[in-house]
Formats: structure tokens, C-alpha cells, sequence
């Protein structure tokens, strides 16, 4: 099972989006037929760009085209479901373009393609693994700025192919000023990493460190499934789900990025010397295989304090 979600991962969505021209193409064409030649031209060119650069990204596995896919794909089922409302009489081809646009969004939004893409940034005997994204953003801040640079990218182009010029050159220009914003924000979540070396382990998280974190293997005392009650610094910056411990054999300095308060710029970093830290990785199961391949020292349980016998 493990090795056909890989494959999905891997290959599912760019599969999916290369048969978009014959499953969701006419569909999108029958709802264009009654708009003007000139704007027809425009989407239709546009479209094709479009596909054919975010084909490329799905073949090309990196940390920038992930960003990239998981902004375009997801804009395919919106798009034919806009389609579907417009036509009078949808069919089975109207069902098939919206269920092939579904799945490609779902297979590019999984944490396993995320993993796959993640890791193709990686040098040499690096696996670098995906961090889970702050569960506080999940409800409702990145789907906003989603919306935000898929409006803002497209918006003032529609309106200039639909023949109002000035306004939607005005529109263009702050839109996508907006819409290069919003991808800046949005490729942050993509450059959380949890990377295995051969020297030991490295955090890089800008959401929760000022500086990357190296953990040498022999610093390393352990690591696995977080305990309740651990007096570990929290890296997760708040993401649900299982979170893993690594546990040092002597403190290590880290230089956590404060919390932002309302209304306050966010305060200096201070270096500060921990025993143990918390992160959340997207596949944890997946990581602590990785670390057990490793040879790392991997503990499925807090291990019990060592006691001193009774003189």
C-alpha cells in the first residue's frame, strides 16, 4: 500500500493534470463558447500557459514547484465548477472533468506529495521531510491568502481581455502585487524541513527559528513520540496531530523566534540552551523509519529516568 501511495505521490498529479485538455478542456470551451473572440483568445491562451508550466512543475519535484502546484491545481475544480453552473444541460463529461480536477487537487495537497517534493530539493545523502503547517493556518489564514493570489493574478487580466483597459491595468498592477505577496507567504510553509545528514539532524523552520538548527548525531540521546507532560521547547508552532521529541544528551543552543503581539512588532531572538525540542512532521511514522535507517537513536517511548540503587 505504502509503495502505490508513493507512486501517486509521485506521479498522480502530474498523470491527472496531463489529461486536463481531453477531460476538462471542453468542458471549459462549451462554457466560453457564448463570451466575445477576444476574450475566448485571451483564457484559451492563457489556460494552455498555464498548463503547460504547471505540467512542467509536476514533473520537476522541488520545494519552489510545490508552492507553485498546490497555488495552480486547486484553481481547476473551481474553474469547471464554474463551468458546470453556466452550462444548461451538464453530463457525463461535465462529471468527469470535475472529478479528474478533484482528485488532481487532493493528490497535490497530500502530505505525501508534499514529502516526495520536498525531498527532491535534497543534496546528496540528505532526506529532507516536510513539517506539518501551524494547525491555527489551516483554519482559514492560507485558504485566504490562496484566494488572494488566485484573485489577484487573474482578476485584472479577465477584465482587460473583457475590454475594460484601464481599469484592469489598474487592477493588474495591484493585484499581482498582491498575488506576489501572498505566494511569498504561501512558499514559507514549503521551506519547513525536518533534513536527516550524515552528520545528524537539522531543523530549518523560519516560522520558528531565527537561525537553522544542527543536531549532531552525537548530541543526539534520542528521539520519538512526544510524551504528555514533555518539558521539551515546542518547535511545532502549533501543529495538530503527533509530535516528535528529540531528546540531547548535553543542552544545545537554539534561537526560537518569539510570538508576534497584537498589535507589536515582533520582539529580538534570544539564543537560549534547551535539553529537547518538539517538531511535527508531516509523515512521522516516515521520519522515524528514516531515523531507525540511520541507525539514529529511536526510542517508541520516553525511556525511564535512571534511578541510583540504595547504598
Amino acid at each position: 500500500m505504502r509503495k502505490v501511495l508513493d507512486v501517486v505521490a509521485r506521479w498522480g498529479g502530474a498523470v491527472l493534470w496531463a489529461t486536463l485538455p481531453f477531460t476538462a478542456g471542453p468542458t471549459l470551451a462549451a462554457a466560453l463558447d457564448p463570451a466575445g473572440a477576444g476574450f475566448r483568445t485571451f483564457t484559451s491562451v492563457a489556460a494552455w500557459t498555464v498548463w503547460v508550466l504547471t505540467l512542467v512543475a509536476t514533473l520537476v519535484p522541488r520545494t519552489t514547484t510545490l508552492t507553485a502546484v498546490r497555488i495552480v491545481v486547486p484553481t481547476a475544480p473551481l474553474a469547471i465548477g464554474w463551468a458546470v453552473v453556466t452550462l444548461p444541460t451538464p453530463g457525463w463529461q461535465e462529471a468527469l472533468a470535475l472529478t479528474v480536477t478533484t482528485l488532481a487537487a487532493v493528490v497535490v495537497l497530500a502530505p505525501q506529495t508534499g514529502d516526495v517534493f520536498i525531498d527532491g530539493s535534497s543534496y546528496g545523502h540528505e532526506r529532507r521531510m516536510a513539517l506539518r503547517a501551524p494547525g491555527v493556518l489551516l483554519l482559514g489564514p492560507i485558504e485566504a491568502v490562496w484566494v488572494a493570489v488566485v484573485a489577484g493574478a487573474a482578476a485584472g487580466p479577465l477584465l482587460v481581455a473583457s475590454g475594460t483597459v484601464p481599469g484592469g491595468l489598474a487592477l493588474t498592477a495591484i493585484g499581482w502585487a498582491i498575488a506576489v505577496a501572498g505566494v511569498r507567504a504561501l512558499h514559507t510553509l514549503a521551506r519547513r524541513w525536518l533534513v536527516f545528514t550524515q552528520a545528524g539532524v537539522v531543523i530549518v523552520d523560519p516560522l520558528a527559528l531565527a537561525d537553522t538548527l544542527l543536531v549532531r548525531r552525537s548530541t543526539l540521546a534520542w528521539l520519538g513520540p512526544a510524551p504528555a507532560g514533555t518539558g521539551a521547547h515546542d518547535l511545532t508552532v502549533g501543529a495538530l496531530g503527533l509530535a516528535v521529541e528529540l531528546r540531547f544528551a548535553e543542552p544545545v543552543t537554539i534561537t526560537p523566534l518569539p510570538p508576534r503581539r497584537s498589535g507589536r512588532s515582533r520582539p529580538a531572538p534570544a539564543a537560549i540552551d534547551v535539553d529537547a525540542v518538539l517538531v511535527a512532521p508531516s509523515l512521522p511514522g516516515r521520519m522515524l523509519e528514516e531515523a531507525r535507517r540511520r541507525r539514529l537513536p529511536v526510542q517508541a517511548a520516553m525511556p525511564p529516568p535512571t534511578t541510583s540503587s540504595p547504598s
